[in-house]
């Protein structure tokens, strides 16, 4: 046969009335905060509550800059059979939606990798997963050359596994990490990586057959590390599928002058009546070259003139052939006559 079990009760707490003395002094809150704050600083009445018996908290809005959210309390407290309240505390607390700092760390855990500087000092850390226990120098002369060329070594502590891995995740993660490779040209790939490329200065140890350090001032990698299939359009290689190669610096420079452009611009108006002028000169003196040049022959002289009046007038008075029993007329009878004819 069980038991019935009987479970704990809680004591039930009443819930504590408001005070009426306490709530009612509002102005005496506030000068208690006017006390303690500057002027300004203090706003309006927003509520009494409870806090207990006999105690009742006045809040007030907060005015201060930069403090959005936040409200200034009062606690009042009353004795018992008192008829006044007497101020027991001041403070300023967040709301629900007050600005708040972020929550307080350790400087050692808040610092990040890029808050640090070339000249900060870092703390030693004794342990440190990053690192792990190298080869110690011995003091033997012979022993730690042959050390330090067969380990490449000399330093108290190296990377660890764990270091080294953290190190190629960044890497690889990274601005230089590796690309995608297209020989279409497409957008954010690249013909050839780094680890075709010239320029290219692998790493020692177990990193070398992943990342490497670029040396061409060209390339935005210039002094980084990068990862091997990483790549960009300064590669040693580039272009060299391409027929056309860097044109011969000594060739000179051709200027194409078979074309030119030809603007238009009307003339004003005293450039206009220049040309107008210069065209009618021109056409009269084309006209005056097409008509014939006469040219006046030389008038005779008097004293020739009368010379050919004389030999007229003597031609016309000689006897003609025949006449007054000439014998000349009679020889020539038999003959033709001939024409004779005077010249001028």
């Amino acid at each position: 046969m069980t038991q019935p079990t009987t479970a704990s009760r809680r004591p039930r707490t009443a819930k504590p009335k408001l005070d009426a003395v306490a709530a009612a002094a509002i102005e005496q809150a506030r000068e208690a905060l006017v006390e303690v704050t500057e002027p300004g600083q203090v706003g309006e009445h927003l509520r009494a509550e409870p806090a207990g018996e006999r105690l009742v908290t006045h809040v007030f809005d907060c005015t201060m800059p930069g403090y959005r959210g936040w409200s200034w309390v009062v606690v009042l407290s009353r004795a018992p059979r008192a008829k006044a309240a007497t101020v027991a505390e001041t403070a300023l607390l967040p709301g629900e939606g007050a600005l708040l700092a972020p929550a307080w760390e350790p400087w050692a855990e808040r610092l990040k990798p890029s808050d640090v500087g070339a000249d900060d000092l870092l703390p030693f850390q004794e342990q440190d997963v990053r690192l792990e226990q190298g080869y110690e120098a011995t003091g033997d002369e012979d022993e730690d050359r042959v050390a330090q060329w067969e380990l490449g070594l000399g330093r108290e502590r190296v990377l660890s596994p764990e270091g080294r891995a953290e190190a190629a995740e960044r890497w690889t993660e990274g601005e230089f990490g590796p690309r995608q490779t297209s020989h279409r040209g497409r957008r954010g790939t690249v013909t050839a990586t780094c680890s075709s490329c010239g320029f290219l200065s692998l790493l020692s140890g177990s990193l070398r057959t992943e990342f490497g350090v670029c040396t061409n001032e060209w390339s935005p990698a210039d002094g980084r590390v990068v990862h091997l299939g990483y790549g960009c359009g300064s590669h040693s290689q580039t272009g060299q599928e391409e027929t056309d190669h860097e044109a011969v610096r000594g060739a000179g420079v051709v200027i194409d002058e078979l074309e030119a452009d030809l603007e238009l611009q009307q003339p004003t108006s005293d450039e206009q009546a220049a040309d107008e002028s210069a065209a009618d000169e021109s056409a009269s003196g084309e006209q005056a070259a097409d008509e014939p040049v006469v040219v006046d022959a030389p008038s005779e002289t008097a004293a020739d003139a009368e010379k050919a009046d004389a030999e007229v007038a003597a031609a016309d008075e000689a006897p003609a052939p025949g006449e007054d029993g000439d014998p000349a007329s009679s020889e020539d009878s038999g003959r033709p006559e001939s024409a004779s004819t005077t010249e001028v």
